[in-house]
């Protein structure tokens, strides 16, 4: 088992199908695993710090296991067949208990534990995407958090478009 942390949540083109992106901890590989809208926002709020004024169901999950005396300890993506991913919450150290990937994931950023991918998989379906390429997508995006409509204006009296004199 290989730890990974969340890279995010991106939307897949041209399918507009929400994917979670994990990379293994201290390496190249990605693994991207479609999800449902759904999941998508709940690990999505759970990366922004979202605290909903009422708990969401993974929220209420982590509250449950802490108010019976359990701990979630860690998750693990086990298994994928037939391109489904397979997950155990694993409690207390040593009972596991079958979940959907995108719903132990979630739980997993919420009880601040560790997240972690069979070798199998990474092997299988792990995409190497090489540092500077990321660096390069990453300056890109923080590009485009930054700008609006308007930065893309023509002043006033430059309206006529570009000329070759």
């Amino acid at each position: 088992m290989k730890e990974v942390d969340v890279m995010g949540v991106r939307v897949e083109m041209p399918t507009n199908n929400p994917i979670v992106l994990l990379r293994e901890r201290g390496g190249e590989r990605h693994v991207p695993i479609w999800i449902g809208a759904p999941e998508a926002t709940a690990i999505a709020y759970a990366q922004q710090g979202v605290t909903p004024p009422r708990p969401l169901t993974h929220d209420l999950l982590v509250d449950l296991l802490t108010g019976l005396g359990h701990r979630l300890t860690e998750v693990r993506i086990t298994k994928m067949e037939e391109q489904v991913f397979y997950a155990e919450l694993v409690v207390d150290g040593n009972t596991r208990i079958s979940s959907r990937s995108s719903d132990a994931i979630a739980v997993a950023l919420r009880a601040h534990v560790p997240i972690l991918v069979d070798e199998a998989i990474l092997a299988e379906v792990g995409v190497v995407v090489p540092v500077e390429e990321e660096d390069e997508v990453e300056r890109f995006r923080e590009f485009l958090d930054q700008v609006s409509a308007e930065d893309f204006e023509a002043p006033p009296d430059e309206t006529s478009g570009p000329t070759d004199t």
